[in-house]
């Protein structure tokens, strides 16, 4: 095993899967809204009770046959792409790894006024038995007879401080990509911290979002892996791309918005002094299959990112509230 890999293991080990299963943030508070709501809420909690639970039996089936086949009637979205990509994982190694536990209690749902498709639901589950992090569930409907789906799930980061929203019986109006009277636009929020991830502190972007967790993952293991890097006479770069078709907005009564999106990501490594760049972990290993090694390998990611983007009168920066992150595709260039 070369520096380079040993490095890279070494730091996804300390920085991928630990710092996210830290202790979860706090709760969004729930509230009556100060003016009332253009309309009452289709969807009760009980019915999103029966949705959710529904969906996660799927996900327990699916998990069970080590297989995705038929999971695409569950999940939808960049969580499509992840367990598809954890499952394949499974099926190899017989390991999916902790933070793919999604538990079935809540501590809150946040269920839409919106009459009219697509629509989403926000659920913050419970703890995990092992006391990782609460998951900020992202349930979707694209038409009145679909079956709604899991879109996205974000584990929330330690002491992250979520906005309120309306209690479920009144109801909380979704927002859109293009909400006016914030900080930034939900679609601003999500492109410039896109670049944020990719540039850190040097991006142009950078003053307008708080520091959070997952930057500070990112940098710590690009930090980690540079030291192999470096003595191999090598290189490694990570770029970060936000995916502006699908993001999804819920207003809170704070004034600002809690939004979530997809951010995919690329991780190239190149070896130096006529080396191989090869896979760093077991995920690497089985998404990388049977590939041909190079000196250059290219690891893919699906990030799901949670931004509470607060409203302009507030003068405050963008915040990060949760994440998740997994490798999706391996590639020797």
């Amino acid at each position: 095993m070369t520096n380079i890999r040993k490095a890279v293991a070494a730091a996804l080990a300390l920085c991928l899967i630990a710092p996210l299963a830290a202790c979860e943030g706090q709760v969004p508070a729930v509230s009556s809204p100060t003016a009332a709501a253009s309309a009452a809420p289709d969807l009760t909690q009980a019915q999103e009770k029966k949705i959710r639970l529904r969906i996660l039996d799927g996900l327990s089936q699916a998990t069970a046959a080590k297989s995705a086949k038929g999971l695409d009637q569950y999940a939808t979205g960049p969580f499509l792409d992840i367990r598809t990509s954890e499952l394949a994982v499974l099926s190899k190694t017989g390991k999916m790894r902790a933070e793919a536990t999604i538990p079935d209690g809540i501590s809150q749902t946040v269920i839409p006024t919106d009459s009219g498709w697509p629509r989403s639901v926000y659920t913050i589950t419970t703890t995990t038995e092992d006391q990782q992090p609460k998951r900020l569930l992202v349930l979707t409907q694209d038409s009145a007879r679909a079956n709604y789906k899991l879109w996205g799930v974000a584990r929330l980061f330690p002491g992250a401080k979520l906005p309120s929203f309306a209690i479920p019986t009144i109801g909380t109006p979704m927002g859109a990509p293009s909400d006016t009277g914030l900080v930034l636009t939900p679609q601003q929020a999500v492109t410039q911290y896109a670049d944020v991830l990719t540039h850190g502190t040097d991006s142009q972007y950078a003053k307008n979002f708080a520091d959070d967790h997952l930057r500070q993952l990112i940098s710590e293991l690009a930090a980690k892996v540079q030291q192999g890097v470096e003595r191999n006479k090598g290189s490694q770069e990570q770029t970060f791309t936000a995916d502006t078709s699908s993001i999804q907005v819920m207003r809170s009564t704070d004034g600002g918005d809690l939004v979530v999106a997809r951010i995919t990501s690329q991780w190239t490594r190149k070896a130096g002094e006529g080396r191989e760049s090869l896979p760093a972990n077991d995920e690497e290993t089985v998404l990388f299959a049977n590939g041909k090694a190079t000196s250059t390998m290219r690891v893919s990611y699906v990030n799901v990112i949670a931004l509470y983007v607060p409203s302009k009168d507030s003068k405050q920066p963008v915040t990060a509230v949760g994440a998740d992150r997994y490798p999706i595709k391996v590639e020797a260039l």
